[in-house]
């Protein structure tokens, strides 16, 4: 069973839906088209890591990149939930890496076929413990960064999304119903690059919470 910290507390992870291509620095440095509706793809819960667990990248890829994200907690079920009310389904909020094995991405996308492999390895899916909604201004801009051996690599607004965090949750509703527990990464600035073994990662959201992974050899 997958779980994640709420404010100390475990609860159980349901989803896990991913935002593709919603900073457009982020599509711009990878060359690809931005998007006429949130781009979703999935990771499965086994791909989870929590902030401290050891982090292995996966030996079928030698290019795997991080892509740091805010990352969103659902605290109800909901369908169809309208924008205006969206952001009252978050129950909290952390920050995470969409993990990626690049070359392996290339190559599916190249063929037309899925990128599962390239996304929903172990340890594809870091996170950080979660904040409780009440206890942040979910109105308001998170800004967030990534730094690798003490080197800041991403840096992120969440005013700069293409799809902000309501319209977010309103399509995923939606399009697949959304369910307590689920987590929804948003989205990834410009700056992703390659790990290696031995990396330091230290990830920030806002002064609000953090977490730490270093990559194993």
């Amino acid at each position: 069973m997958a779980v994640v910290m709420l404010d100390g507390v475990a609860q159980q992870v349901s989803n896990i839906f991913c935002i593709g291509r919603n900073y457009a620095a982020h599509v711009a440095e990878l060359g690809n088209q931005l998007e006429e509706e949130p781009l979703v793809f999935l990771k499965p819960t086994s791909a989870l890591t929590l902030s401290g667990q050891p982090m292995r990248l996966p030996a079928y890829s030698a290019d795997v990149h991080h892509e740091c994200e805010l990352v969103l907690l659902i605290g109800k079920d909901g369908s169809d939930i309208p924008a205006a009310d969206a952001l009252s389904h978050i129950a909290g909020v952390g920050i995470g890496l969409d993990l990626t094995a690049r070359d392996v991405q290339s190559e599916a996308k190249q063929g037309g076929k899925p990128w599962t492999k390239a996304k929903g390895f172990r340890h594809g899916a870091c996170v950080s413990d979660f904040v409780g909604s009440s206890h942040v201004d979910l109105g308001q801009p998170f800004s967030f960064s990534l730094q690798v051996n003490g080197e800041t690599r991403q840096q992120g607004d969440t005013s700069l999304m293409l799809y902000p965090l309501a319209t977010i949750i309103s399509y995923l509703s939606q399009v697949y119903g959304l369910t307590a527990g689920d987590l929804i990464y948003t989205g990834t600035p410009q700056g992703v690059a390659a790990l290696h073994a031995g990396d330091v990662l230290h990830l920030q959201l806002d002064g609000v919470v953090s977490a730490d992974w270093t990559v194993s050899a």
